[in-house]
Order: structure tokens, then C-alpha cells, then sequence
């Protein structure tokens, strides 16, 4: 019987590149050592021809950002009938905007911090939250283009003035919540363990998140037991409510001064990293998934209609 064609989607042209060329030939690498036949494909803007060309039977979505992570590519690959990883339209574009990701998953009875909508012009002239707050793109992962201002901060970040700003004219101002930074994987219908993120830099940014040594990951998180299994339920509603399929990753901040009523939801990545500092297959082998058996898994859940 003929290997599954993989084909693993990875590069693209967002501010995340680097990390999802990472991300996809360590998929790659995993997919050819569990039997697949595999191809590399470094998206470009002609992917529907080099699809079209390969034929493979299943896509591998490593990629990170646009147009992988807000649903484009997605849109494509049901109109070329081919199945494919993580979620489906609708649930990646959704997460991607995240201040209408938050709406939904407030609605369903996911907390998540209070915050509002400005342009960047606007919140480089005055604050627009009471301080400590952070300000974020509305649709950048990775914490690309995230500012947290203090009360040390008289002014507003003048980054946001900049005329090369490459993050949207719109970004989300969100209250700070002190406390630890908690994260969650969803695999399917099963939500994992949870990682307490310890930055050894200023916050969680991308230094943190890809360098070696920029962050320590305390695996199973320490917190309460009533904490930890609210953490889990919350991942698992938040992955539900958004339509999210395969695999997710939510992130929350928490206050451990308040108990349960702490924890709020930042955000759920759709196309979470999968390199080898990533959170999510950390998360897998601590329930006993390898590496590879998580590939396997990713491919052979690939679907359409998702």
C-alpha cells in the first residue's frame, strides 16, 4: 500500500516566517520518520500550482500568521479538495481577529480581560486605558508588535506613529492582569496539561518564546488543583466555542490573588509553534505523545469541511 503524500505548508511571508519554516521541517522530519512520503512546499503566492503539481492526499499546515492562520489558506485548500490539519475557515479566522474571538468566547462563558479597540494614531496620543494595560495587534501572533506600558510609561508608545507600523491601523488595549502566564493545549476533544511560562527577559515576547533559554516552562503548572482543572475546562470551552479543530494552544493570564475567579483567556492560536522550544509538543509528551506520534496523529486527523 502506497506511503500518504504529505504535503507540509510552511514559510509564507507574515512576521512569522522564521519561526513556521521551523515549525515545518521539524514536521517534516517527524512525518518522514512515521512512513509518510513528504513534501516541503515554501508558500508563495502561487501555492494553488505547486498544490495543484504535487497532488498530495493530505496538507500539513505549519504555517504561522497570514495567509495560514486566517483562514485563506484554508478557503484554498477546501476548494482544491484537499483534507488538511488544524482548524477550518471559519474557527482560524475568527481566532486570528482577536477582539471578535473574545466577544464569542466571553458569550460562552470563557473570561477574558476587559479591553477595547483603537487606532494606533489614537492610542500614540493618549492613553487609552487606565495604566498598567498592553497594547497588541488585533491579527499578529508570536507578540509581534506588543507594548506593555506601566505607570512608569507618562507617554504612549511613539512606535505606534512610526509610518513603516506593519501591524494594522486598529490594535486591541487590553488590562494588564498581573500574575503568572498560564497556557493549554487542546488535541482533539481532550484538553492536556497546563504550562506555567516563567520569561527570563521583560514578558513573553518573541525573544522568549524562540530562544533558547528566553523562557522557563514549569510542567504541570504549580497551582491549586481547582486552578489547574479550570485551566484545562477553559481550553477546552474556548477551543469549542471558537469551532476549533485538531490542534490548539489557549493562553491565559492569572491573578493568584483571586482564586479561580483569576484566570482570564488572551487568546487561542489556531496554528500553534511545533519547534523545538514550542509549548504544545512539550504539552504532548507529558501525556505520553511523542513528537512523532503527534504528526502522525495531525495527519491523519486531517479532514475537509472543517
Amino acid at each position: 500500500m502506497a506511503a500518504k503524500h504529505v504535503a507540509v505548508l510552511m514559510g509564507g511571508w507574515s512576521s512569522e516566517r522564521e519561526i513556521s519554516l521551523r515549525s515545518g521541517n521539524a514536521c517534516a522530519a517527524a512525518a518522514e520518520r512515521a512512513g509518510f512520503r513528504v513534501s516541503r512546499v515554501d508558500v508563495t503566492r502561487d501555492v494553488a500550482s505547486n498544490l495543484k503539481a504535487l497532488k498530495p492526499d493530505v496538507a500539513l499546515n505549519l504555517l504561522h500568521g497570514c495567509p495560514g492562520e486566517d483562514g485563506t489558506i484554508q478557503g484554498l485548500l477546501e476548494i482544491m479538495g484537499i483534507p488538511y490539519s488544524h482548524s477550518g475557515v471559519l474557527a482560524a479566522a475568527l481566532a486570528m481577529k482577536k477582539d471578535r474571538a473574545k466577544e464569542v468566547m466571553a458569550a460562552n462563558g470563557v473570561p477574558v480581560p476587559e479591553g477595547r479597540v483603537v487606532h494606533r494614531l489614537e492610542a500614540a496620543k493618549k492613553h487609552p486605558l487606565p495604566r498598567p494595560y498592553v497594547l497588541k495587534p488585533i491579527s499578529e501572533g508570536s507578540s509581534v508588535g506588543v507594548f506593555i506600558v506601566t505607570e512608569a510609561h507618562e507617554h504612549p508608545p511613539q512606535e505606534l506613529n512610526r509610518p513603516d507600523w506593519a501591524f494594522g491601523e486598529l490594535i486591541l488595549a487590553e488590562k494588564f492582569i498581573p500574575g503568572k502566564e498560564l497556557t493549554c493545549a487542546v488535541m482533539g476533544d481532550r484538553a492536556l496539561d497546563v504550562i506555567e511560562i516563567v520569561p527570563t527577559v521583560r514578558f513573553y515576547d518573541f525573544e522568549a518564546k524562540y530562544a533558547r533559554g528566553g523562557s522557563k516552562h514549569l510542567l504541570p503548572a504549580p497551582l491549586k488543583p481547582n486552578v489547574y482543572q479550570e485551566v484545562r475546562r477553559l481550553a477546552l470551552q474556548a477551543h469549542r466555542a471558537l469551532g476549533c479543530r485538531g490542534i490548539s494552544r489557549a493562553d491565559f493570564r492569572y491573578d493568584d490573588r483571586m482564586d479561580e475567579r483569576g484566570l482570564v483567556c488572551l487568546e487561542v492560536n489556531t496554528q500553534p509553534g511545533m519547534t523545538e522550544t514550542s509549548l504544545v509538543p512539550e504539552l504532548a509528551a507529558h501525556a505520553g505523545v511523542t513528537f512523532e506520534e503527534l504528526v502522525k496523529w495531525m495527519v491523519e486527523d486531517a479532514s475537509l469541511n472543517r
